[in-house]
């Protein structure tokens, strides 16, 4: 299958433009591997990725060319080697730490270890492990060069300063001082941190991993009346495929032969199994339970549902909220800020206060390091994510992460009636008998004679005569009225089975008619009456289903805060009645397509955020208009186009879920950013030796230790999301 992150270009051995880089830490191979879909993601920050090749905007390294894991069939997470690079960097660091903390003074006050030409092994180990710490110095270089100064600038020059100044004072007795152990444990901890953040952010390649776990591996491809297993990426549309029982179905299809209950849990969230028969429609990814289909392929690779669906994440993850903007602006101000106070801190205690120089270049060294912006380039990363994958999970797909500020000051949901609050298909609501006959016996009558009528009403009454178990009769002498009705016999009888005109044609119209007619139409119910010789004997009633999830939906909504409107084509009377019947604030009826967005936007215009919610072709201007579009995934494919959010599935009470996802998700982006932000606050001014008169100071190892215990609290933040329920609480 070819992925829908690969653009659709077929690109050449190489990629021009693009630089070759080897280092130590990754290996860069800027070559795309040949017959492969790949996206280009950054070794530092795996959640930075794009469908060609590029810088990544935190590091200005080269993007790297990555096998993409729906088309391949793999399930590893994106960056995962980065994770497990820094996981081996951080081991290794760990075993040369343990002899240069044994030699370097007293160990956790018990015992002071004395050895022969002690401050050169100190070097020999520091210097192995400034060795691993070199990344961060690659990383600094391409922020200078992007000109992003950041964490990798200020940790290169805490870590080069102090080694340099340490290895100095080593072979040169005029100076005195070391920091080994402390500059030493600065890249342990950061070795960690890295650790950690690359494993969060492919939280993200989560949701992806997931995706590529929805397709078998194999399909049993029918051909020439032989079965042959295929890999899936191999099947092309129009192939025929056997799923049998227990086993998942390998793409879009139709049914050709057999029948089965399938599971669509994983795609729609629809927990009840639906049955499958020949002409249905199935989904890759869903579940053959029992029995076996022949299916024919219909989508493929990135038509597919679920090439969509990993098309939605990887383009999300893409995106960034305009927080993170914030938080990078931040981190930046950050770096020129600690890299001031830390030359202040050096003037001040060396040439105004008197201290010794090894003093003043250990406080300043303390400032770069605590002040590393570790925990505000975490803060939001995290979040949105996690973000993601909490998303996907609900069956929320959320195309462009800025939305989600947005999302959250969403005070009024606009809806369209057709497919979205209602079923967008007629169905009997209910029979009205006129005299003696029972309802069962109209609806028998009128289901016999519309069994030979094409018409989508004909079939409501056909679908509910066999739901009620009626015994249908073949009619005779039947004639069709073009839009109007039917005419035939049943059980020997004439019958006229249509609308008011039909009835009056045929003169059997009267009073109790039309106080009937009246008195439902401004319900907004459509009658089809039953009639014989002798007058109306009664009427049928019917309406588009109200979907039972959109009263609830609505109250929701409302306990949020959040007012609802009605976007419909349909009359005054019919949009009126659903409207009361939800509960809504407002509807606008017999709206064109066209002039569907005008509504949106006089709501705008009176100082709503407005969230629209749709599916149809006509619904596309609208999403687009609205400052949050929320497109039905069942719709066309035009709207999920135009929409912000694409809902795998039909149901509106999807919409309060996704609210209450914007607010918790910019509550905990606001907590991370508060926390990052007041932590510098207070612990640069503490490392300058502002609390000196108190006799406190911060030493650089206690100073990389705190920094790394602010990202990890940041990182645990984030990760509280995982647990969140999305209903009212």
């Amino acid at each position: 299958m070819s992925s829908c992150c690969s653009g659709g270009h077929d690109h050449k051995d190489n990629d021009q433009g693009q630089a070759h880089h080897q280092n130590h830490d990754h290996q860069h191979m800027s070559k795309k591997p040949q017959g492969k879909a790949i996206v280009y993601v950054c070794p530092m920050h795996p959640e930075e990725r794009s469908d060609k090749p590029g810088k990544c905007s935190k590091c200005g390294m080269d993007l790297e060319a990555k096998e993409d894991s729906l088309a391949s069939g793999h399930t590893g997470h994106m960056g995962h080697g980065s994770a497990k690079e820094f996981l081996r960097r951080f081991w290794i660091v760990t075993l040369l730490l343990i002899p240069l903390v044994l030699t370097s003074g007293p160990v956790l006050g018990f015992f002071n270890l004395t050895i022969p030409f002690q401050k050169y092994i100190q070097f020999i180990l520091s210097t192995a492990i400034f060795y691993y710490g070199l990344v961060f110095f690659e990383h600094a270089g391409h922020e200078i060069k992007a000109k992003e100064y950041g964490m990798m600038t200020l940790v290169s020059l805490a870590v080069g300063a102090g080694y340099l100044f340490s290895a100095a004072s080593t072979f040169l007795p005029q100076l005195d001082g070391q920091f080994y152990l402390e500059i030493s444990s600065l890249i342990w901890v950061l070795l960690f941190g890295h650790y950690l953040e690359a494993k969060s952010s492919t939280a993200a390649g989560d949701a992806l991993k997931e995706v590529a776990k929805l397709l078998p591996t194999e399909a049993h491809l029918i051909k020439d009346g032989q079965t042959v297993d295929v890999p899936v990426d191999k099947l092309q549309v129009g192939d025929v495929v056997l799923v049998k029982p227990g086993e998942k179905i390998p793409a879009d299809a139709v049914v050709l032969k057999g029948q089965a209950a399938v599971d669509e849990a994983v795609i729609t969230g629809e927990s009840k199994p639906i049955d499958k028969q020949k002409g249905s429609q199935v989904v890759a990814g869903s579940i053959c339970l029992d029995g076996s289909l022949e299916v024919k392929i219909e989508r493929v690779g990135k038509n597919s549902t679920v090439g969509q669906i990993h098309a939605l994440i990887a383009q999300a993850q893409m995106t960034k909220p305009k927080t993170q903007l914030l938080a990078n602006r931040a981190a930046k101000w950050l770096t020129f800020s600690a890299l001031t106070v830390a030359l202040l801190t050096i003037l001040i205690w060396s040439l105004i206060l008197g201290q010794p120089f090894t003093f003043a270049l250990a406080l300043a060294i303390t400032v770069l390091v605590i002040a590393c912006p570790h925990a505000l380039g975490l803060a939001i990363p995290t979040v949105t994510t996690i973000t993601t994958a909490l998303a996907t999970k609900n069956g929320l797909f959320i195309k462009d992460m800025g939305k989600l500020e947005r999302i959250k000051d969403v005070d009024y949901v606009v809806m369209d009636k057709t497919g979205t609050l209602t079923y967008g298909v007629f169905g009997v609501s209910g029979i009205v008998a006129l005299n003696k006959m029972s309802k069962d016996e109209i609806i028998r009558i009128a289901a016999s004679l519309e069994a030979h009528s094409s018409h989508p009403i004909a079939a409501s009454i056909i679908e509910f005569a066999k739901e009620k178990k009626l015994k249908l009769t073949k009619p005779e002498n039947f004639s069709n009225v073009a839009g109007k009705g039917v005419i035939g016999e049943v059980d020997g009888v004439e019958y006229v089975v249509g609308n008011r005109a039909l009835m009056a044609d045929k003169g059997l119209w009267g009073e109790k008619a039309d106080e009937l007619s009246d008195h439902f139409s401004k319900e907004g119910k459509t009658l089809v009456f039953v009639a014989n010789k002798d007058g109306v004997l009664g009427a049928i009633l019917l309406s588009d289903k109200i979907k039972p999830e959109s009263k609830e939906a609505v109250d929701d909504l409302h306990k949020l805060g959040v007012k609802v409107a009605m976007l419909t084509g349909d009359n005054q009377e019919t949009a009126q009645a659903v409207a009361k019947e939800l509960g809504l604030d407002t509807y606008f009826a017999n709206v064109l397509p066209e002039n569907k967005y005008q509504h949106v936007k006089s709501l705008q215009d009176k100082g709503h955020v407005v969230m629209m919610v749709g599916d149809g072709v006509n619904d596309a201007p609208a999403l687009t208009q609205a400052d949050v579009g929320v497109a039905i995934g069942a719709g066309t494919d035009i709207a999920v186009e135009a929409g912000d959010v694409v809902l795998t599935r039909s149901n509106p009470k999807d919409i309060v879920r996704l609210i209450i996802l914007g607010r918790k998700t910019y509550r905990k982006m606001i907590e991370n950013l508060v926390w990052a932000a007041g932590y510098n606050i207070v612990a640069i001014p503490a490392a300058a030796g502002i609390f000196a008169p108190f006799g406190f100071f911060l030493s650089p190892g206690v100073g990389a230790f705190l920094m790394s215990l602010s990202s990890v609290i940041v990182v645990i933040n984030a990760f509280k999301l995982k647990k969140v329920k999305l209903t009212i609480e």
